[in-house]
């Protein structure tokens, strides 16, 4: 199975940039996307599909805001719209589909994290998803084989991000937030497919670079998007890449091909 991430930054604007050109010739079995950026109105007919891929979408309430969505070749067993949090809920975050059989139980997930760069309010409301999120993953993770695709919003360790230094204490890089992935990682048996298959990676590993300066030029780079994927499906990634030759928002497309169907 072939497994793309991207936040789009705005799927009217990720198209005028290829984007749609591009993910088809990938031949990817499943896609997430964040940041959407846009409601049913503009999305059905015109965005909803990708090749065989058919999209399910979580909008949020605001127009213009936020929303993430998940096309798949297979027709899930069940939808999931949202995890259960009104406040996160209305910012359209969270969309999962169940590939359930007999003796299995398999879920993917698109999943964007809230930002909390634009303000102290908003980085709260980050904490807030944060402790929603830990035991919502742990309670999926004792049912059910997952992996999540999404934005997470934070670098986890040094090599994660450029200017680490300097960044200690800025959102997506703040000891709570990193205390958080350590803690998933580590007690909450959940696995970072990519550091699992590049341990070692460091100015390679970004997929977000600011629209200040020339960050992009110089590569002055953040690892914010991830898969996370419980240990039995992590075991099976076998590749990963990182697509820059095209750039369709301010983050690049994350692929980890696994060895299983769906």
């Amino acid at each position: 199975m072939k497994l793309i991430t991207a936040n789009l930054n705005g799927i009217r604007s990720a198209s005028t940039k290829g984007f749609f050109d591009w993910a088809p010739s990938q031949r990817a079995d499943a896609i997430g996307v964040q940041e959407v950026k846009a409601q049913a109105d503009v999305v059905d007919g015109q965005f909803d599909s990708i090749g065989k891929l058919q999209g399910h979408f979580h909008y949020a309430e605001k127009k213009g805001y936020s929303g993430v969505g998940l096309y798949t070749s297979d027709e899930p067993s069940e939808l999931i719209i949202g995890f259960g949090s009104p406040e996160f809920d209305a910012e359209g975050r969270w969309v999962e589909k169940r590939f359930d059989k007999p003796g299995r139980k398999l879920s993917l997930i698109s999943c964007y994290f809230p930002s909390g760069s634009s303000g102290e309010d908003r980085q709260q409301a980050k904490f807030r998803f944060l402790a929603l999120m830990y035991p919502h993953l742990m309670a999926l993770k004792a049912e059910r084989e997952f992996i999540l695709v999404g934005d997470i919003n934070i670098a986890h360790q040094q090599a994660d991000l450029k200017n680490w230094r300097s960044n200690q204490k800025n959102s997506g890089f703040l000891p709570e937030e990193r205390a958080w992935l350590t803690q998933l990682f580590g007690e909450g048996g959940l696995v970072d497919v990519y550091r699992q298959l590049e341990p070692d990676t460091t100015d390679d590993c970004y997929t977000w670079w600011s629209n200040r300066g020339q960050a992009y030029a110089n590569n002055v780079g953040w690892r914010l998007d991830y898969h996370f994927a419980t240990p039995a499906l992590a075991a099976l990634a076998k590749r990963c890449a990182i697509y820059k030759e095209q750039k369709f928002s301010d983050h690049a497309p994350l692929t980890i091909d696994y060895d299983f169907k769906l």
